[in-house]
């Protein structure tokens, strides 16, 4: 799995690193040494999609490729969620395979208990892939921790060989290089007993990402995430702790305990501050969604005109209409409502006809090459044409530099959030940032 020197940096079709960039940042990473002089951890896991080749095959390129960039979004998130302020890499090597890499320090117990989360998150059916309905990928997962001598070359050689190997085992999703496929510690049913009683004993974190208006930089809201400082396995972010929620049938109670959670802080913020709350497939599929979300609004006594619910585009897929229908009668009491993820798989226009939005908010895909890409900053240009049609505000995510900063405020969206103002940070945090 040796990488040649004229293979491109990034990955065309998924805007990931491509494998010479892969290489050269873990060649890197290896390199680093701290003041204690010791190699700096390095964590890595090569993710494959078992027959991928059929996809092609069943539904043709565009599907596959479609389904491709959807695994890559997913893989970005997911290490959004559980790196966060950490340093890491994703990476398409080729084929349906992706590599993961992290520079942290982490146990192999986390590393692998990480893996199995991803390759759930994964497994999840793709829709909206024209042809072919809802997808399922089934992927496994090679888990390296190199040691010293272990360069760049063995680390991809090791991982390809253990993947292969994997492969040719049913049964086995989650291998290490050096054999091992016995789980590591908690997972399945512990772990959603362990996340009863974390709801029990309030032990799930509310953070809030700062969110700043376009012009002037102001200080507009915060979206609400959740964490779980798990006692064996460590920080465990939203998009997994939502898969753990959906094996114990406990998301809806999950998601209430964060509205109410983040309604109870935002109460504490200046009159002008909004909130922004991100809702659930299962939320929306429940018919009396709308009045107990209401109720429970009407007693945390925040105002509905500063609350802002963010759907996700890829997974209204139950029942479209009854979405739309619950939507609305929130949107009449005053809520706002916003379209999250936007551009990060196959735009459903579909969306953009029938549910009562205010705002579309832009994956951070869409945002990653304006600078440097001429066709990226058309495509953008596109999206807030059609907005700016549509009567919707557009939010930019992901925005890490000042120079992106300045494009979205040329190109005419209305705020942002991003590492370059703010990280998610804590209730407290937040209202000393608002105080400033």
């Amino acid at each position: 799995m040796s990488v040649a020197h004229d293979i491109p940096a990034r990955d065309l079709l998924t805007g990931l690193a491509g494998p010479r960039e892969a290489q050269a940042k873990l060649a890197a990473w290896q390199a680093d040494r701290p003041a204690s002089g010791r190699p700096a951890p390095v964590h890595a896991m090569l993710l494959g999609l078992g027959r991928f080749d059929t996809v092609n095959l069943a539904y043709g390129e565009a599907t596959g490729d479609g389904a491709l960039a959807e695994v890559a979004r997913r893989i970005l998130h997911f290490a959004d969620d559980e790196f966060e302020g950490g340093d890491w890499l994703a990476a398409r090597i080729g084929g349906g395979q992706f590599l993961l890499l992290a520079h942290e320090a982490c146990s192999r117990e986390r590393w692998q208990w990480l893996a199995e989360a991803l390759a759930d998150a994964v497994a999840h059916p793709i829709a909206n892939l024209e042809g072919a309905g809802a997808l399922r990928l089934w992927p496994r997962i090679a888990l390296m921790r190199p040691v010293t001598g272990e360069g760049p070359d063995i680390v991809f050689d090791r991982l390809a060989e253990t993947l292969a190997r994997a492969k040719s085992q049913q049964g086995w999703r989650v291998i290490w290089a050096d054999g091992d496929v016995t789980p590591a510690g908690r997972r399945g049913a512990d772990l959603e007993a362990d996340l009863l009683a974390a709801l029990d004993r309030d032990e799930i974190e509310i953070l809030f990402q700062p969110q700043f208006s376009i012009p002037g930089d102001r200080l507009s809201g915060a979206e609400a995430l959740a964490r779980w400082q798990h006692p064996q396995l460590g920080r465990i972010g939203a998009g997994a702790l939502f898969t753990i929620a959906g094996r114990a049938d406990h998301v809806a109670p999950l998601s209430r305990h964060i509205a109410q959670r983040a309604l109870a802080a935002a109460t504490e913020w200046g009159s002008e501050l909004r909130l922004s709350l991100n809702i659930t497939p299962v939320d929306l599929a429940a018919a009396s969604f709308a009045a107990e979300f209401g109720k429970m609004l009407a007693a945390s006594g925040f105002a509905p005109e500063r609350l802002t619910l963010e759907i996700t585009e890829q997974v209204l897929l139950a029942d479209l209409e009854r979405a739309a229908h619950s939507l609305q009668a929130l949107k009449e009491i005053g809520i706002r409502i916003a379209l999250d993820d936007f551009g990060a798989g196959f735009c459903n226009f579909r969306y953009l006809k029938i549910l009562p939005l205010d705002y579309i908010k832009l994956d951070r895909a869409m945002i990653e090459g304006v600078a440097a890409s001429a066709s990226d900053l058309a495509v953008l240009r596109g999206i807030l044409a059609m907005a700016r049609a549509l009567d919707l505000e557009v939010i930019a995510e992901g925005i890490e530099t000042e120079e992106q900063r300045a494009i979205i405020e040329t190109e005419g969206c209305s705020h942002y959030q991003g590492f370059l103002r703010a990280a998610p940070i804590t209730p407290g945090e937040f209202e000393e940032l608002a105080a400033d």
